[in-house]
């Protein structure tokens, strides 16, 4: 499933962003946010990208603590609530004040980027993210975004798979479910 390389990229970002910034679970472990210098790499890496994104440690601190509103997206998916989905993007859209600009760089074709109105670098993050997002629950393909299943995991997951049947954010968690499925299956009655 792509949706094109300009929003695939999109939703990756918002996933990995997802996943380093919000605490929980991961893969049967609690996970903890990082802080200082390692909440900043962790978060430009989930980013992806050089300057002028590249977010300074306030910067990386401000996204981090945001994401969680973007993180209440794949939530509401997850539980079939698209209004409550669609009700929070619209929220965050309209606080960072998104404005669509086509722009052409590093070699593709024109494509539309979304900006904040204040053009500040955390709000444009911000911007692009929830804009990306929605046009993920605005279409058909609002199922592929998706919250882990496996006992004691939230992590989060877009679905590019040919059936869209997925429902867990790695082989590790599929592989931990099933092996205790199996487990239980073939314990004494």
């Amino acid at each position: 499933m792509d949706f094109n390389s300009h929003l695939d990229a999109i939703v990756a970002v918002a996933v990995r962003l997802l996943n380093v910034a919000t605490p929980g679970h991961n893969q049967g472990r609690d996970y903890v946010v990082p802080t200082g210098a390692e909440l900043t790499r962790a978060v430009n890496d989930a980013t992806g990208v050089g300057q002028p994104w590249v977010l300074s440690d306030a910067g990386a601190r401000e996204l981090a603590a945001r994401a969680v509103r973007l993180r209440a997206v794949f939530e509401a998916v997850a539980d079939g609530d698209l209004d409550r989905a669609a009700g929070d993007l619209n929220d965050l859209m309209a606080a960072v004040g998104v404005k669509p600009m086509l722009r052409r760089h590093d070699g593709e074709p024109w494509h539309l980027h979304f900006h904040a109105r204040s053009e500040k670098t955390v709000d444009n993050w911000l911007a692009g993210l929830s804009f990306g997002l929605g046009v993920v629950v605005g279409s058909e393909h609002a199922q592929r975004l998706g919250v882990c299943v496996a006992q004691a995991c939230d992590r989060v997951y877009v679905d590019v798979s040919r059936n869209g049947r997925r429902r867990f954010c790695s082989t590790a968690c599929q592989s931990r479910t099933k092996a205790a499925a199996y487990r239980a299956r073939q314990a004494p009655a």
